[in-house]
């Protein structure tokens, strides 16, 4: 066993990866709401995370590689989170624990873009990973199709 890792286990080691109150959040803001710059991250989350605690937790994200950052160039000083791979395949978890959340958690519920791939299925969720690819990863292999993108379907508040 590593001595970097309670236990090999793999439901701890998510936990030690995405235990804390803040990562996942800051991955479904990404992933849903398509902040991809600090600032966006800071001051438009309802939950109001400080910024030496998103500092710490996009930096975490990157070391784990499931954001990658890079120079915006639109403007020099400003840099752009993206997701990757495998940040992308973190999207049917962000999906199931909505669902138990929904269920589970009272006064909780899905709106907006979660609302409509859960209402979707399958297919759909499928066709926003493509979409997710297309968007942050621009050198994937994805296959790009003309089509409306699913983040403009969601017409209610996002979350």
């Amino acid at each position: 066993m590593r001595k970097d890792h309670r236990s090999e286990c793999v439901m701890n080691r998510m936990v030690e990866m995405f235990g804390d109150q803040w990562s996942l959040l800051v991955i479904r803001d990404i992933m849903f709401m398509n902040r991809r710059h600090f600032r966006e991250l800071l001051t438009d989350s309802q939950e109001r995370i400080a910024s030496n605690i998103l500092a710490d937790r996009l930096q975490k994200l990157v070391k784990l590689g499931i954001i990658v950052k890079s120079h915006d160039p639109s403007h020099k000083q400003k840099a752009i989170y993206s997701l990757t791979e495998k940040g992308i395949d973190l999207l049917p978890l962000l999906m199931e624990m909505s669902a138990w959340g929904q269920k589970h958690v009272p006064g909780s519920g899905l709106r907006g873009l979660p609302q409509l791939l859960k209402e979707g299925g399958p297919k759909l969720r499928a066709d926003f990973m493509a979409e997710l690819r297309e968007s942050h990863r621009p050198q994937s292999i994805a296959k790009k199709k003309a089509r409306r993108p699913l983040r403009n379907r969601a017409t209610t508040t996002r979350r």
